[in-house]
């Protein structure tokens, strides 16, 4: 109960992501503030959930440029136009995509693959709590889509892992244990099992799906109806 008043509803929300998408980020932004919105009246988990967008990607990566033309058929104007979209969504949400890297001039954006950064997702849900995992989530999105570094590469993970206070020595033997490779492994095919194809995919209570990078006001009228139900079942 919220001071003698309404009974707080506990909700789980795994959020299946991958570090390559924007709209991934842009979704979790809108998704808090949608959790502010309703308060003290929902008590949300969050977990992140592995979906490789470019599972095929070559050791070197692939530029972001050469990936959308080859998989979209976007002409480079076209992807400067889908990419001053997605800067203004990215801003109004909170979560500005603008380069706060070092370099002069900026790297281009890059596709890498990120089985690995799965893989330490999972090991900071399980060492250490599903609030870590939101933290290392966030600093993952932001050392990809702001700072543009290789997100494939081990040392850079296991320094993202210690900017958030997780040690790096474990980040770095997770990311050599084969278990977690097995576990990731398992819950793609899940999400494959259950119909899930695109990202960002909310699954809340383990069964209510919400797709795409709604506006808060709509997660937080979801949000209010599922717990709701969810305390009257």
């Amino acid at each position: 109960m919220v001071d003698g008043g309404t009974p707080v509803t506990a909700l789980d929300i795994d959020i299946w992501s991958d570090v390559m998408c924007p709209w991934c980020a842009v979704g979790y932004a809108n998704l808090s503030r949608a959790l502010e919105q309703v308060g003290d009246d929902v008590d949300a988990t969050i977990r992140w959930m592995p979906f490789e967008l470019n599972p095929e990607a070559p050791p070197a990566g692939k530029s972001q440029a050469a990936h959308i033309a080859e998989v979209y058929g976007r002409s480079p104007g076209e992807l400067a136009a889908m990419r001053q979209t997605m800067s203004e969504k990215a801003r109004a949400a909170g979560f500005p995509l603008d380069y706060t890297g070092g370099e002069d001039p900026p790297p281009v954006p890059m596709m890498w693959n990120t089985f690995d950064a799965h893989k330490l997702l999972r090991w900071a849900l399980a060492s250490a709590g599903a609030a870590m995992q939101t933290r290392l989530k966030l600093a993952l999105f932001a050392a990809h889509l702001r700072e543009r570094r290789d997100v494939s590469d081990h040392q850079v993970l296991a320094d993202v892992a210690a900017s958030i206070g997780l040690d790096r020595e474990e980040a770095l033997a997770a990311l050599l244990d084969p278990a977690l490779g097995e576990a990731i492994r398992h819950e793609e095919a899940r999400a494959k099992a259950n119909g899930i194809t695109a990202v960002p995919t909310f699954v809340i209570a383990g069964k209510y799906v919400l797709q795409g990078s709604a506006e808060p006001a709509q997660f937080a009228r979801a949000l209010t109806q599922i717990a709701t139900m969810e305390a009257a079942a």
